[in-house]
């Protein structure tokens, strides 16, 4: 057996050379979390060992937000939407690794075999968005618009962000999943089969879509706040609601404000303000481009040489987009925003521990939903991935 490989007692050494700084971030703020740091030589080759050693039983997906060190070993790179469907189409990888979050590896288990595992290298790389709509709060909200005869006229449309509690829910309830690829189908889809939507958990999301993409007014969309009776709205609100928004957002995104848009532009005055969906109403409204991370990347690409862009998403992908491409003036909308720090838990020593574990026949840190949960779920997200 190679040395290379670690056993148990190596496992612990090995992870906390994650803990480093990031020393060439543009962030002027201190981020929560484990930030990346500079890979060693050692460390970069032992995790080219295990890939090769575990060669096609492995699968590697790797989202746009993680580290460059992480997505120089991803066999796909993408958002939820195309990382979903890369899990879907790979039956004959016998391990999923997925370089995301939680319930980006709990959708890859349902949409996969029973013969395939899914293992999410750091089982701490949750999400606090999926963490705004627990399934509790979920079915009380449910049972809320039951009391008022408005459940059978509400389908449920359940962003990607949220565990497989909740896509189980909105598969019993008639509803979809969907992604900031896909928002647009996906409420059309709805709208095509009931007068309301309940959307979860990303208000802004639900928002910017019904409002800046269908011709929905402001007046049209009530906030559902979970942690009030009836979401804090009266009856008459409830009635009047076409999109029932929770309130939910995302820890990243809705930290980009008017304040940061009006900034960059005082300072650059021939910015392009590109910005993702999940930010709030009125910085997707004061943009140039608003668009889901795959889109923002076919932008920067189509643009012309010299041209100046400000991007509000996640700093792993805006620094990627900028070294990617030297000819193009790419700035990070505001500096004071941090980086995703679950999302950064997935570094290089938890994806080498990972895959050294499978080379030696260990199966650590598998990601599985159960099977009732799971058949619903898959009911939500077929329907998504039928929408693209």
């Amino acid at each position: 057996m190679p040395a290379i490989f670690c056993h148990d007692e190596q496992m612990a050494d090995l992870l906390f050379l994650g803990a480093g700084i990031d020393l060439g971030s543009e962030r002027g703020v201190s981020c929560p979390g484990d930030l990346p740091p500079v890979s060693d030589a050692e460390l970069v080759e032992r995790a080219r060992v295990a890939r090769a050693a575990l060669g096609e039983r492995a699968y590697i997906l790797g989202h746009h937000y993680q580290r460059d060190e992480v997505i120089a070993f991803a066999d796909v790179t993408g958002d939820s939407f195309k990382l979903a469907q890369a899990a879907a189409g790979r039956p004959e990888s016998e391990f999923i690794i997925f370089c995301g979050v939680h319930f980006m590896a709990e959708s890859a288990d349902i949409l996969t075999s029973d013969a395939q595992k899914v293992i999410l290298p750091d089982l701490a790389a949750g999400c606090s968005m999926a963490d705004m709509a627990t399934h509790a709060q979920v079915e009380n909200a449910w049972d809320a618009l039951k009391a008022l005869n408005v459940a059978e006229k509400t389908i449920p449309v359940t962003y990607m962000n949220s565990s497989a509690a909740i896509k189980a829910f909105t598969g019993r309830n008639e509803g979809t999943v969907c992604t900031s690829s896909n928002a647009k189908s996906a409420l059309k889809w709805a709208f095509d089969r009931g007068e309301k939507v309940l959307f979860l958990p990303d208000q802004h999301l639900g928002r910017n879509t019904a409002v800046r993409e269908m011709g929905f007014s402001l007046a049209d969309c009530a906030i559902f706040d979970p942690w009030k009776p009836q979401g804090g709205l009266t009856d008459a609100e409830i009635a009047a609601a076409k999109m029932l928004l929770w309130k939910g957002h995302c820890s990243v995104h809705g930290r980009f404000t008017l304040a940061s848009v009006n900034e960059i532009r005082d300072r650059i005055p021939d910015v392009n303000i590109l910005v993702h969906p999940e930010c709030p109403y009125e910085v997707a409204e004061a943009a140039d481009y608003v668009g889901s991370t795959e889109r923002i990347i076919k932008i920067i690409e189509g643009a012309p040489s010299g041209s100046s862009w400000a991007i509000g998403t996640e700093l792993n992908l805006v620094k990627r987009l900028a070294h990617a491409h030297p000819d193009k003036n790419i700035h990070f909308l505001d500096k004071s925003v941090c980086y995703c720090s679950t999302m950064n838990r997935i570094d290089l020593p938890h994806l080498v521990g990972a895959m050294e574990a499978l080379v030696l026949g260990r199966v650590v840190n598998q990601i599985t939903v159960d099977p009732i949960t799971s058949k619903e779920a898959r009911t939500a997200l077929d329907r998504m991935l039928s929408l693209a």
